[in-house]
């Protein structure tokens, strides 16, 4: 299967900024990067998902899975008693088992954001906010930059945004650009730190797998932290094949660049046997050193609870009831 531009062939970080000096050489970058061979990711996907690992391989996979997941509240029914609830549960997601890690982030609402942080304190538990008129990016660029500033103040230290891709799919390139950039300026802090961006591409709604190939080169060159594949409010939402294409952009973009970018599939990743088809990919696509929660994620709120049965059940044999653990 064909992959984007690499090291390999010339494109380095002298070459991305070339990339992004017009409209005209940014949509000539993004065109030119070669296509996605469709039945092969597809095949790819398939084939990588038949993985079978040993008991000790899915006992870290599952523990590692705990670790990477962002536990996630995004409901207009959201108050502030179920947030400081899923924050618990993020920092200690069996009670009963005090060896069980916790999750990576709890991810929430902006006005949500300082119930979340309140709870979670210095427990190491992110906490991450999706922000920019989510989930339709439907808002003008001052609403939207003022909803990611609110979240930082109130102590989000992961921003999630998502593009709007009504403009992506008209062809203005630079336009989604200069946003993402001037989102990634509202993330930063008095201190001169600065929230992580996540950049959300809808993929249900970006039709084809070179669309999401190009927008992931668009926002890493933007200054994404992490690429993310869905709001998990359109269907469908992340899928084996479109993680593959966003893990080989990754991996290509630190051959040309020197830069990891993380990747977040979300929406849809329910079960252990999803979360390790996908960690199964994640290594063989990108490579192991995206096997970490610093680079990979997972956007989700009933997966954790097959995790815990999984788990579970790995270390006294049998299964809990799905009512043994809180539901999110």
């Amino acid at each position: 299967m064909t992959t984007a531009v690499s090291a390999g062939n010339g494109a380095g970080s002298g070459d991305l900024a070339e990339a992004t000096s017009s409209e005209a050489s940014l949509r000539r970058f993004l065109h030119g990067l070669p296509g996605v061979d469709q039945v092969g990711a597809e095949a790819r996907a398939a084939m990588l998902g038949t993985r079978s690992i040993k008991t000790t391989a899915k006992e870290l996979a599952i523990d590692l899975a705990i670790r990477m997941v962002d536990l996630t509240t995004l409901e207009g029914q959201d108050t502030p008693g179920k947030v400081r609830a899923l924050s618990s549960k993020a920092m200690r997601p069996d009670p009963a088992d005090p060896s069980c890690p916790q999750v990576a982030a709890v991810c929430v609402y902006p006005d949500m954001v300082p119930f979340a942080r309140e709870t979670l304190g210095d427990s190491g538990v992110h906490v991450a906010s999706v922000a920019t008129a989510f989930p339709s990016g439907r808002a003008s660029m001052a609403v939207r930059l003022a909803d990611t500033r609110d979240a930082v103040e109130a102590g989000a230290d992961e921003v999630d945004m998502v593009i709007d891709r009504g403009a992506f799919l008209s062809g203005r390139y630079q336009q989604v650009f200069d946003e993402i950039v001037a989102v990634r300026e509202a993330c930063a802090r008095p201190d001169g730190t600065a929230a992580h961006l996540k950049v959300i591409f809808e993929t249900g709604e970006l039709a084809t797998y070179d669309n999401v190939r190009r927008a992931s080169w668009l926002a890493m060159m933007a200054g994404a932290d992490f690429i993310k594949t869905s709001t998990g409010k359109v269907s469908p939402a992340a899928t084996l094949p479109v993680t593959l294409v966003m893990l080989e952009a990754v991996r290509d973009f630190r051959e040309a660049t020197g830069q990891m970018v993380g990747v977040k599939p979300a929406g849809g990743i329910r079960t252990s046997k999803d979360a390790i088809k996908y960690l199964v990919m994640v290594n063989e696509v990108a490579g192991p050193d995206w096997l970490d929660p610093v680079w990979f994620r997972f956007g989700a709120s009933s997966l954790l609870n097959d995790l815990l049965m999984q788990r579970t059940k790995m270390k006294t044999g049998r299964y809990s009831g799905p009512d043994y653990f809180t539901l999110d």
